[in-house]
């Protein structure tokens, strides 16, 4: 049984608010750290974002519940997504619920797409022999989920874009790292060779019988640090977000890194133990990420060489004149701003405040 499920029924003379609810109902079920996370978000960005998710899930479990017919699955998603792209949806509510939201939102067609090229490396069972890689795969699968999301939150800047690119990359560092047990055991192994190789793991007789060895906790506290690397790299990018979708995307991203820490805690050993991190711990992360941050230096950084294709999609798409930001003569528009950044200066005299002296 597939660990994401859209009640079907809801396919029948559905509206927009049915389809998002089936998206929020299985992202519910069958993520709970998105879920976690996503409750901070704006109501209006929530609903977007469960309708984005929603597809990204279905499209990542129609692939592995396939067997030997990956192929032929992500052909099935292609089409689909096709579809979705000329608003002809098929009668689903993750393919409404998409078509919604990439024409809400603007999103390049690219994005999607790169999405599904990573599912569809998947498909062909690629190895990657190299850190960089395995980060353009990461690009793919989690790079280009974190800049739609950043198009959804409204914002379209390339550094903000870059630095939710490098989120994307970590998220995916850590699932790799903690997932290692249970990807061999499904004849699936995303380490790096040329770590593997140098640490002495023999990437064939490990996919025959996976068993923790000093090499292999070396290669996942590797994997790690690179993943810590870029959780630092992302942070300066919240701060270029919304003000009220900052701790979502803050939290999304501690929940990850602790993951990380999960996987240290078990001795590095992700074969035979499986991190979690529990619900108590989330809550406690959840509530951390309300806390202010106004960092920005590491913001301007370019983008991974590995990601950068997914920035340039963004920065050469043609916005329609509707969606353009307001310019500098349109009153209204500017008042928005002011006021955010009212907010903004009046939380941060907040916590200063009551931060102990």
């Amino acid at each position: 049984m597939p660990v994401f499920a859209l009640d079907p029924s809801v396919a029948i003379g559905a509206t927009l608010a049915d389809d998002m609810a089936a998206c929020r109902t299985a992202i519910r079920a069958g993520s709970k750290s998105f879920y976690a996370a996503s409750m901070l978000l704006p109501p209006s960005v929530r609903v977007s974002a469960y309708g984005l998710y929603a597809f990204c899930r279905l499209s990542d479990d129609a692939v592995d519940e396939a067997g030997g017919h990956r192929g032929a699955a992500v052909a099935r998603l292609e089409r689909r997504l096709t579809a979705a792209l000329a608003g002809r949806p098929d009668n689903h509510p993750a393919d409404r619920a998409l078509a919604e939201v990439i024409a809400r939102h603007d999103i390049p067609e690219a994005l999607p797409r790169a999405l599904l090229e990573g599912l569809a490396w998947d498909a062909q069972g690629r190895r990657y022999d190299t850190l960089s890689d395995l980060a353009a795969y990461a690009a793919r699968v989690a790079g280009a989920v974190g800049a739609m999301m950043t198009l959804v939150m409204g914002v379209r800047d390339g550094h903000a874009l870059a630095r939710a690119c490098d989120l994307g990359v970590a998220m995916q560092f850590t699932n790799i790292a903690r997932d290692v047990g249970e990807d061999a055991r499904a004849g699936r192994l995303y380490l790096p060779r040329a770590w593997l190789d140098e640490a002495g793991v023999d990437e064939r007789a490990f996919l025959v019988d996976p068993r923790l060895s000093p090499g292999l906790q070396r290669v996942v506290a590797g994997l790690l640090a690179a993943a810590d690397g870029l959780y630092a790299r992302a942070e300066p990018g919240i701060a270029a977000l919304p003000l009220r979708c900052r701790p979502a995307i803050r939290a999304a991203g501690t929940i990850y890194a602790e993951i990380g820490r999960a996987v240290e805690a078990n001795g590095l050993d992700s074969v035979t133990h499986r991190a979690r991190v529990s619900g108590a711990r989330k809550a406690g992360l959840l509530t951390g990420a309300l806390l202010p941050t106004g960092r920005r230096r590491g913001l301007s950084a370019p983008p991974l060489p590995e990601t950068a294709f997914l920035v340039e999609a963004v920065l050469s798409h043609p916005l329609p004149a509707a969606h353009r930001p307001p310019p500098w003569w349109d009153f209204s528009g500017q008042v928005v701003r002011v006021l955010e950044l009212i907010e903004a200066l009046e939380e941060r005299d907040a916590f200063r405040r009551s931060a102990p002296s």
